[in-house]
């Protein structure tokens, strides 16, 4: 698993250069790319996005096989199976050797008088009542066939507190005034005399849940793990829905994102238009955001953009020439020497006056749990239509507390 991911890595690599190629040829010789070149270089970046989503579903297939650890992965139902009666009562119906047996039989004459009794019931279990609706038998492997799930990480770059146990909300002092710098005196005086101010920021997890149903059949029947399954796409359903407020989020009832304008989290004050164009991302505009942070916080820092506002980037060279993401380089995931995350949930409208990325300490922005997240298992509320509920439960918030600490990227006018 490890070797196929480094080499879809290498593959990426290789693409990226090709395509800077096609770039450097144009700019080698002072003109602009031709339909044919921007043919080619589209191509191009097309194959690496599906690159990346191979590297994304590898990783995650490996997660996930890990967790299935113990499902079957060969067919069910075969002749010679060594499953005794007790966990032959699993298999689909359609699975079992007798139900292959008899439908043979029905597709090489036709006759169901020809068909023993064992065979003909085992064949009316997916037929209709006269028995002529005729199933193919099936076979079934553990491997879930899905879309490539979005990345979650902010929960990994951010400061997540301890849950709230015996409070409703978590409320943190600030210092919004800070005293003047000392003054040099003499041994006899105390210096000009200063004040400072505090304010508060408040946390407030909120709920958030969903419930969902099964079919008490597919559960029993079913040879991947249905109820481990429902139970990882919650969690992870719950992990976007999340993802997206603590991208997006107005702070009413959820928490507060890091593109949204607020005076409770990041204002204007931090937008940075400087560098940019209308429709573009900048080498000068991203040295400006990132320099628009005080050291200590570009220590700390990492980029987020859109997949779209990254392959824009993928373009820039800096005052030498040189491509400022370089998959040779020991950086290749760094921009301006920060790490840089992709997020389907930032901005990728590359408009005026829009937002186009940040660059932050998330350190400072802070998640707070009140619920972890549980599920509920309904049984006797469906149990009319031969289904069983699910319910997932959650509270948490989260927002920007220093907005200094953040620079946002805003095209220009």
């Amino acid at each position: 698993m490890k070797e196929k991911i480094r080499e879809l890595r290498q593959k990426r690599a290789n693409l990226i250069q090709n395509a800077r190629g096609v770039v450097d040829r144009a700019e080698g010789e002072k003109r602009s790319m031709s339909a044919e070149e921007e043919t080619t270089w589209n191509s191009y970046m097309t194959e690496i996005d599906k690159i990346d989503k191979q590297i994304e579903r590898e990783e995650r297939m490996a997660a996930l096989e890990d967790t299935l650890t113990g499902a079957t992965h060969e067919p069910v139902g075969q002749s010679g199976d060594p499953k005794g009666p007790e966990q032959r009562e699993n298999i689909h119906p359609t699975d079992r050797e007798e139900y292959r047996s008899a439908f043979a039989k029905k597709l090489m004459d036709g006759n169901l008088a020809n068909l023993t009794v064992e065979e003909a019931r085992a064949l009316a279990v997916s037929s209709a009542s006269s028995g002529s609706n005729i199933v193919a038998p099936q076979q079934w492997v553990t491997q879930l066939i899905k879309d490539l799930d979005n990345a979650v990480f902010m929960r990994k770059i951010s400061n997540v507190l301890p849950a709230l146990t015996t409070s409703d909300s978590l409320g943190a002092p600030t210092l919004d005034a800070d005293v003047d710098d000392a003054d040099w005196t003499t041994e006899l005086q105390t210096g000009n005399e200063g004040s400072m101010d505090f304010g508060k920021r408040e946390l407030k997890p909120n709920p958030v849940a969903k419930r969902i149903k099964v079919s008490n059949k597919l559960v029993k029947f079913s040879s991947i793990p249905i109820e481990q399954l429902v139970r990882q796409r919650l969690a992870y359903k719950f992990g976007i829905t999340e993802e997206k407020a603590f991208m997006l989020g107005d702070g009413v009832a959820k928490p507060l994102g890091i593109f949204t304008a607020s005076d409770n989290g990041i204002d204007a004050s931090r937008d940075i238009v400087e560098g940019n164009t209308a429709t573009a991302v900048t080498y000068d505009g991203l040295i400006a955001a990132k320099f628009a942070l005080k050291g200590a916080h570009v220590q700390n820092a990492n980029w987020i953009f859109h997949r779209d506002v990254v392959k824009q980037i993928m373009k820039i060279k800096d005052n030498e020439n040189r491509y400022i993401l370089d998959p040779n380089s020991a950086v290749a995931d760094k921009i301006l020497d920060r790490p840089y995350y992709m997020s389907e949930y930032a901005p990728n409208v590359l408009t005026a006056g829009n937002y186009a990325g940040i660059i932050g300490d998330f350190d400072y922005y802070w998640i707070v749990d009140a619920l972890n997240m549980e599920i509920q298992r309904l049984v006797e509320l469906y149990a009319e239509t031969n289904q069983i509920g699910f319910i997932g439960r959650k509270e948490t918030d989260g927002a920007p507390v220093l907005k200094t600490a953040f620079a946002r990227i805003k095209l220009g006018a």
